[in-house]
């Protein structure tokens, strides 16, 4: 008999792709922030044969969780089984597989499996993240059913790009300015508005006014994981008209004396309100024009005021 406090879950979705193909999307664990909404961030932190760990924080019913992984990686049976090797409380425990089962050359079906543990096996605790489950679960499936697709047919609204300075001054102070986003209404002319939750060290909520060039602010939310002095990675979850997703990343890495600071932006346009926020007659590539050249002014702005900012401490 299974426990109270224990439960079985299991979610499917049909994939017009190739299952081998959804298997890499799945198996590259660090692409799932685009892939996947609730994913902030994820890395792989060991790898040995078919075994790694793996680190990621998500969002789970409005909070954002952080946990560390063992995966199982399978490519012949296309197959990856997962076990939380440290899990967020109200989760005592965590596990499951991904399996992709062929239905001809052109499509496959994705299996999610779950099976989880409540603390205490505490019954109200088990039903959330029950909730949790489900929400993501099925989030994740029709993000990946979305993403893959998009990207068999071959999709120019996917845009990354980046903008670096070299800083003559060392990681940590870089690091500290961009870690202070609570400053940045004082430190940065396009900034009108900030406010920046740190409940637990490390993982930020940051809201924020940013003006545009046109005089015009938009408002924007973000999850931020600030890791290590040396990188600080974000999703957007509010977003900008034109955007249906964005990612990024600063990072920051000493050369010598000097530390080259970079700031990296993955998005994805928003074709519904092009013509809306650019104007009629407006296109994809203007728009992939518009983001690049907003986002990288504002990086560029970012990164030069923190470049002054550790300089002049020297």
């Amino acid at each position: 008999m299974q426990p109270t406090g224990s439960r079985e879950d299991r979610h499917t979705i049909v994939v017009q792709a190739p299952a081998a193909r959804v298997y890499e999307l799945i198996a590259d664990v660090e692409q799932w922030p685009q892939l996947f909404p609730p994913t902030i961030h994820a890395e792989r932190i060991e790898h040995s044969g078919n075994q790694e760990r793996i680190r990621i924080w998500a969002t789970a019913n409005g909070d954002v969780k952080g946990w560390t992984s063992r995966r199982t990686l399978d490519p012949a049976a296309r197959r990856i089984d997962f076990r939380q090797e440290v899990s967020a409380p109200p989760v005592a425990a965590m596990g499951g597989s991904w399996i992709l089962e062929p239905l001809d050359e052109h499509s496959c079906r994705v299996v999610l499996l779950h099976d989880y543990r409540a603390v205490d096996d505490d019954p109200e605790k088990l039903e959330w993240i029950s909730q949790a489950v489900d929400r993501n679960s099925t989030a994740e499936l029709a993000a990946l059913k979305t993403g893959v697709e998009t990207l068999a047919s071959g999709d120019d609204r996917l845009l990354s790009f980046e903008d670096s300075v070299r800083v003559h001054g060392p990681a940590k102070d870089l690091f500290d300015f961009i870690n202070r986003a609570d400053l940045w209404a004082e430190r940065l002319p396009h900034v009108a508005r900030v406010e920046l939750t740190e409940d637990t060290p490390g993982l930020q909520i940051l809201e924020m006014d940013t003006r545009s060039t046109d005089g015009t602010t938009h408002t924007t939310r973000s999850v931020r994981v600030c890791l290590d002095n040396q990188r600080i990675v974000y999703k957007q979850l509010v977003l900008p008209a034109l955007l249906s997703l964005h990612t990024g990343r600063w990072t920051f890495v000493e050369d010598g004396d000097s530390t080259i600071a970079t700031s990296q932006h993955t998005v994805v346009i928003n074709t519904d309100r092009i013509t809306d926020v650019l104007g009629a007659g407006a296109d994809l590539a203007q728009a992939r024009k518009a983001v690049r050249e907003a986002l990288g002014a504002n990086s560029r702005a970012t990164l030069g005021l923190a470049k002054a900012y550790v300089e002049e401490r020297r």
